[in-house]
């Protein structure tokens, strides 16, 4: 009976449940193959899109590589932020080529390592796409600022166009006024010349019986010794009616010139070289020449003549008539003139 039951165990069929082990650790394997090919299908194509991304975001990185250059005071930021970018993807880049050569040399490896792989891409990315978008966003941001900018480049062009056509007729206009302005002149100039002929022509009436005074060019030349003492600036009694003559002769030249056209009759000192003694009252020659000048003109005034006709102006020794060093000389450079002139 031991033997026979010994038999019977001895008979017992292993195999069918071997078998279906085996399958269901075929199944198992497969599944997990199934996964690790769905996986590495939904990598390459996010592999795929991120390329995409890459490409377009590279075109516009060139792109606005030229506009930048308008923004250079704005773009440092920016500039900081697509470097780091730019090293994301090139690690990024670096990964990828790195997963993919081994997805294609070792499709054996555990799905465990590969699914870690997998989700460490996945972060990669997604962190890539916000990356993306800031990037996006601030690229936007510089667009807008880029369209303000040429808006207002544009209304700079106008403007100046604007202001450059205003002063071309500005110029225009000025032009013309210089030339009304210059034949204004003239005929003020031509106006005053006649004035100062029959000006000249009533002293020359006036101090008729005056030998010694004479005319150099356009001034009535009054010898020193005439009209002062030596070394003073009183008038000589003497002189004063024919001084009375020259202020009426002024006063009618007052009344005849009209206002609009300026002049003054400049009464001009003059001494010879020889210096003087120096007082309290003339230092040089420059004080006297000027005192003198300053009393003819003081005098004109208090017989009636505008002051704002009168001019005095000391020269002392330094405008002679004569350069000679005899008395002559000195007595012709020792004068007072008298001139019609412009202010």
């Amino acid at each position: 009976m031991a033997t026979t039951r010994g038999r019977r165990l001895s008979r017992i069929d292993y195999w069918p449940g071997f078998v279906d082990a085996l399958s269901t650790l075929v199944l198992v394997f497969v599944f997990l193959i199934t996964v690790f090919f769905l996986s590495q299908t939904f990598l390459s194509r996010e592999i795929g899109n991120k390329d995409t991304i890459l490409n377009q975001l590279n075109a516009q990185i060139s792109q606005l590589s030229d506009m930048l250059a308008l923004e250079q005071a704005k773009s440092h930021n920016l500039n900081d932020t697509l470097a780091a970018m730019q090293a994301s993807l090139a690690s990024t880049q670096s990964e990828r080529d790195k997963l993919q050569s081994a997805l294609n040399t070792n499709t054996g490896l555990a799905v465990d390592e590969g699914q870690g792989q997998v989700a460490a891409l996945q972060g990669d990315l997604v962190a890539q796409k916000k990356l993306s978008q800031g990037a996006l966003d601030q690229v936007s941001l510089l667009n807008q600022q880029l369209a303000a900018l040429r808006r207002q480049i544009a209304a700079l062009e106008d403007a100046l166009g604007a202001s450059e056509k205003q002063g071309a007729e500005s110029q225009t206009k000025i032009a013309d006024l210089g030339q009304r302005l210059n034949v204004a002149l003239a005929q003020r100039v031509q106006e005053l010349a006649r004035y100062r002929s029959d000006f000249f022509g009533r002293l020359r009436q006036i101090l008729a019986n005056r030998p010694d005074i004479q005319v150099v060019g356009d001034r009535f030349v009054l010898p020193a010794s005439v009209l002062f003492p030596s070394a003073s600036d009183e008038l000589n009694d003497s002189v004063r009616p024919s001084l009375d003559k020259l202020a009426d002769a002024i006063k009618e030249l007052e009344g005849e010139i009209p206002p609009e056209i300026k002049w003054v009759i400049r009464v001009d000192g003059h001494t010879d070289a020889r210096p003087i003694a120096p007082t309290s009252r003339f230092q040089s020659n420059w004080d006297l020449s000027a005192d003198r000048a300053i009393s003819v003109v003081r005098y004109l005034i208090s017989r009636g003549v505008d002051p704002q006709h009168l001019v005095a102006a000391g020269f002392g020794e330094f405008r002679p008539l004569d350069t000679g060093n005899t008395d002559a000389a000195y007595a012709r450079n020792r004068r007072i003139e008298l001139k019609l002139t412009e202010p």
